[in-house]
């Protein structure tokens, strides 16, 4: 059995995938378009002029592969209840990353030495996403 993140990012989906690439070093390991699909969608899943957004998507951060789309493509993307987690070796490298994730975002528990780590951090990039960053 295998579980994977699968984030909707509502129309910004190819944005997103280009700020992970810079930011985390990311790789897009796949990359289908609405106007790929054989068969027309109906207008109530996928909005006249988004047959140029991200029908599906997958990319690698690290060891881990993360699934995305514009899903909807309502604008409005929301991420709610989850964070994704970044485990990193070394402090400098947690600082770094944390950096990145957080430009254009919203810092949600600045990077800190905790009782369980030496660096440990949350943000929120630009998209809404939360991300919790930790050193090893």
């Amino acid at each position: 059995m295998l579980v994977q993140s699968y984030l909707f990012f509502d129309g910004r989906c190819e944005e997103a995938l280009d700020f992970y690439r810079s930011k985390l070093g990311a790789e897009v390991t796949a990359l289908m378009r609405f106007s790929d699909a054989p068969l027309p969608h109906p207008p109530e899943l996928v909005p006249p002029g988004a047959e140029s957004k991200v029908m599906h998507s997958s990319f690698r951060v690290g060891e881990t592969t993360i699934m995305a789309s514009d899903g909807h493509c309502k604008g409005k993307p929301d991420f709610q209840g989850f964070s994704l987690s970044i485990t990193v070796k070394t402090e400098p490298e947690a600082e770094r990353l944390f950096a990145a994730l957080g430009e254009g975002g919203q810092v949600q528990m600045p990077m800190n030495k905790t009782f369980f780590s030496p660096r440990f951090g949350m943000v929120a990039d630009r998209f809404g996403v939360s991300w919790m960053v930790i050193v090893q």
